[in-house]
């Protein structure tokens, strides 16, 4: 099923919003691009919040907009969260997620308070009026209210840029659990590619008005000209697990043949996958594994990619033992002196990783 859209949109001389695509109506899907280039107006549009003449959008078998048939927001069934929490101030948390819910007929019920309210870890907040929340908590109730109207889609307006950096740290988590576990798709307008990397399943890039291309989060991470890479250049994103600490605190990531080792302040163990950014200037390649040297995480790799030079760096794309692409940044001298060629096996020595939670 997908969320075919048609619109153009004019203001003035300075910008033209021009769009004809189709996007997948599974998991996330990201609209990514720099402030100004349409990502809001586009979301606008879906929800009905912007009606744009003669613009076209069907959801699956349903048409939303066509012609003169307009519905509007509150027939769509559309969840919102913007940058500023929506919640109403003389009711109490507790209040504020129920608003919706109780206005959902019965029938149409999938999702229920004692499910959000685990998946967001606001069992405590209920009770709780707004003025006394912190942003990320009220930003978690806004998620809240807006899953238990048991949308048919989810509309997230960069969700995370009103608030400052711990409690972006204290709601990733809780919004990454959300997207895993609600089922309910979701699109995510962000120009923060940290938030892309550890939410999304795809990519829209969208520049001037327009969808550039639609990749696969994995598609967006193997291309060295990524816009993701724009601001810290090359970002590899591994998948995996996180162990039991040991005794000396390091917690294992991924598969035997591919383990990374973690400060056991970083993540609890558990079964859940969870993303592990690891940038590419923070990766150097050695013919032989190092073994007196304090760089810890040392991983086997072939080298699948050599791209051509950029600002005299050079990104070389490996694959680990597991499957996964390992993205190092080095310069056209070191290329040269160990003589790396497509193929050839080698050590990966990462030097710093970041849990993307």
């Amino acid at each position: 099923m997908t969320l075919q859209l048609q619109a153009r949109l004019c203001h003035g001389d300075e910008f033209e919003l021009r769009i004809d695509t189709a996007l997948p109506l599974d998991g996330v899907t990201a609209l990514f691009g720099r402030s100004g280039c349409g990502k809001t107006t586009l979301l606008r549009i879906i929800a009905g919040l912007e009606r744009v003449p003669g613009a076209t959008v069907r959801f699956g078998e349903e048409v939303w907009q066509a012609g003169r048939r307009f519905v509007p927001l509150h027939r769509r069934r559309i969840g919102l969260v913007f940058q500023e929490h929506s919640l109403l101030p003389h009711l109490s948390a507790r209040e504020n997620l129920l608003y919706g819910y109780r206005r959902t007929p019965e029938s149409l019920r999938r999702l229920h308070p004692p499910e959000v309210t685990a998946m967001l870890g606001i069992d405590g907040l209920l009770d709780r009026r707004i003025d006394q929340l912190s942003g990320g908590e009220r930003q978690r109730i806004s998620l809240g209210r807006a899953l238990l109207i048991t949308p048919q889609l989810l509309l997230l307006d960069e969700p995370l840029s009103a608030l400052d950096t711990q409690s972006k740290r204290e709601i990733m988590p809780f919004l990454s659990r959300m997207a895993e576990e609600s089922q309910v798709p979701i699109i995510l307008v962000s120009h923060a590619p940290e938030e892309v990397e550890r939410l999304a399943d795809r990519v829209a890039f969208m520049q001037a008005g327009r969808i550039e291309r639609i990749d696969s989060l994995h598609e967006a991470l193997a291309r060295s000209d990524s816009p993701l890479f724009a601001d810290e250049g090359a970002v590899s994103v591994l998948e995996g697990r996180v162990g039991e600490a040991g005794e000396d605190g390091l917690r294992p990531f991924g598969p035997p043949e591919a383990r990374l080792w973690l400060s056991g302040a970083e993540q609890r163990a558990g079964d859940r996958t969870t993303r592990l950014r690891i940038l590419a200037r923070d990766v150097s390649l050695a013919l032989d594994d190092p073994q007196r040297i304090s760089i810890q995480n040392h991983l086997p790799v072939t080298i699948e990619r050599i791209d051509p030079p950029r600002h005299n760096r050079i990104v070389v794309a490996c694959h680990t033992a597991d499957g996964q692409l390992l993205l190092a940044e080095v310069t056209p001298r070191a290329v040269r002196l160990l003589g790396l060629a497509v193929g050839q096996r080698l050590y990966a020595l990462i030097k710093s990783v970041a849990l993307l939670e």
